[in-house]
């Protein structure tokens, strides 16, 4: 990191955006970052690039921060509109005293001379909220839940359907030149990075890069590469309205947001996994995909989080050079940076896939224990949960709470999703992920076939058969509210007649309390 010299004249630009007599007498909080200081004063935020070099970014003239902030604007439109208000100017007046233009640097392109003129800086204005909106905050206080994840996934499946297809960039060159940006910071912090590790980090890497170089090409090729987010952890994430909004996108090098999607989604899978939360990432990993359907980026994601853990480690012994975030100790932030450093050398040494079959009659609680067990399962952030009645659903072309009519349930239909369950399974292991499959695989010929998946791909298979009273089930399907499955009370009584067959899978008595089926079918799964 390099320090600029204009870093000198932008202390004045720091002392008048710290004095509440430039916010009309408010007060004003600031908050520190590697690139950026952000100060808080009624209900905006004004957002002030710091004058600095990095390898990887480049703040260092009044010019080169204005364009940053009117691509940041743009770029962060997208996600979202409210937040971002538009660009504004410190000016020196004819007084000698600085004072802020609101709206004056929001075309794109460069400066003309009149604009420029007496410019000292320029700030990016944004709608204040409150710091405990953040999700790196509520993570902090467990109030991040799996619905709320589920809900962020979503958003995150749309922005990238509706982000454009860069199929000319982006691809395994451009991987390359990440993880090489990431090792030569983290070989000039020697002082907090073990040379060795750094370079056992940088020999698997390049191990993972070689062998996913025909994936990584095939999906750029495939419209995989899109304009993304590049930035995508908790701390850029903020509750609005009672939705999660992604903000504070890269745009100081669109390289580093035009990537493949997946390496979009992985820094949020990372982040969570890192901080302990990894059922959250599972759950988000989960309705990512099924909004998506983008099974094939599952071969890349072990390297996608070591490359995502890397920069976070190589952006924290940048916070810690410029003297730690405001208010974090220097040892706090050290260790969070070593911690970095060895998350992303075991994001490359992950546990084998498997698959798990999760059967049962209706209202026996499989779907509960399906994404219960999912989190412990193979790779990071667990496995991937293949839901037939999700499945079902969008098979037929409907929402997953949609109803459907008798005939979305005929003999030839549930042939159909059952052989587009064992599909996606066999996908998803080839691809060196877990699987749990969660469907009722009532005849013995589907649990066969079932099995037969992971038989024909050399890998572990285990089956959990969920057994409840049929008072209680009745029970749980009658009290379902905004669920895939369309079981009612008279489908749960109809089940007691099927001929189940010999059952040769662990069976569990799902009519107990949830957290002791949860622990005794971990116990059958170690």
């Amino acid at each position: 990191m390099t320090a600029h010299p204009a870093l000198g004249l932008q202390e004045e630009a720091i002392a008048f955006l710290g004095d509440p007599r430039s916010h009309g007498g408010q007060a004003v909080e600031r908050i520190d970052t590697h690139a950026a200081l952000v100060f808080l004063a009624g209900d905006r935020a004004l957002k002030l690039k710091r004058a600095v070099r990095y390898p990887y970014l480049d703040y260092s003239t009044v010019e080169k921060r204005r364009a940053a902030c009117v691509a940041e604007l743009a770029i962060n439109r997208r996600t979202a509109p409210a937040l971002y208000r538009g660009v504004v100017a410190i000016r020196r007046g004819d007084d000698g005293r600085l004072r802020l233009d609101e709206g004056a640097g929001n075309a794109s392109g460069p400066a003309s001379s009149d604009a420029s003129r007496d410019v000292i800086d320029w700030l990016v204005s944004m709608a204040r909220f409150p710091d405990e909106a953040l999700f790196d905050r509520m993570a902090e206080r467990q109030a991040l839940t799996p619905a709320l994840m589920r809900r962020l996934a979503e958003r995150i499946a749309a922005f990238h359907r509706e982000a454009a297809p860069r199929p000319e960039e982006g691809g395994v060159e451009a991987m390359r030149a990440v993880a090489d940006g990431n090792f030569v910071d983290l070989h000039a912090a020697a002082d907090l990075f073990p040379a060795e590790k750094v370079a056992r980090l940088a020999e698997r890497t390049g191990a993972a890069l070689d062998r996913l170089a025909p994936l990584l090409e095939e999906r750029r090729r495939a419209g995989f590469v899109r304009h993304g987010h590049g930035d995508l952890h908790l701390r850029n994430i903020v509750l609005l309205d009672g939705e999660p909004a992604l903000f504070d996108a890269i745009e100081f090098d669109e390289a580093l947001a035009v990537t493949d999607v997946f390496y979009d989604l992985a820094f949020l899978l990372m982040d969570l996994d890192h901080r302990g939360l990894r059922p959250l990432g599972n759950a988000v990993l989960n309705r990512y995909l099924e909004e998506t359907e983008d099974y094939g980026g599952l071969a890349a994601l072990p390297l996608f989080l070591s490359l995502r853990a890397a920069v976070r480690a190589k952006v924290s012994a940048a916070a810690l050079r410029l003297g730690g975030r405001r208010g974090e100790k220097t040892a706090v932030l050290a260790d969070e940076a070593r911690r970095y450093l060895g998350h992303a050398l075991a994001a490359l040494d992950p546990a084998p896939a498997r698959l798990v079959a999760v059967g049962g009659l209706s209202g026996s609680g499989k779907t509960r224990l399906a994404h219960g067990i999912a989190p412990d399962l193979g790779p990071a952030p667990g496995a991937v949960v293949l839901r037939s009645d999700v499945l079902r659903k969008r098979l037929c072309g409907v929402a997953d709470t949609d109803r459907l009519p008798a005939g979305g349930y005929a003999p030839a239909v549930t042939e159909r999703v059952y052989a587009e369950l064992y599909r996606r399974a066999a996908a998803v292991l080839a691809a060196g992920h877990a699987v749990v499959i969660d469907a009722v695989s009532a005849r013995p010929d589907e649990r066969r076939r079932i099995e037969a998946v992971a038989a024909e791909a050399g890998l572990r298979f285990d089956g959990i058969w969920m057994e409840a009273p049929l008072v209680e089930r009745v029970a749980r399907v009658t009290n379902r509210r905004s669920d895939a499955s369309d079981a009612t009370a008279d489908v749960v009584e109809r089940q007691e007649s099927y001929d189940l067959g010999t059952i040769g899978w662990t069976r569990l008595d799902s009519g107990r309390v949830a957290s002791d089926v949860l622990d005794d079918a971990r116990a059958s799964l170690a």
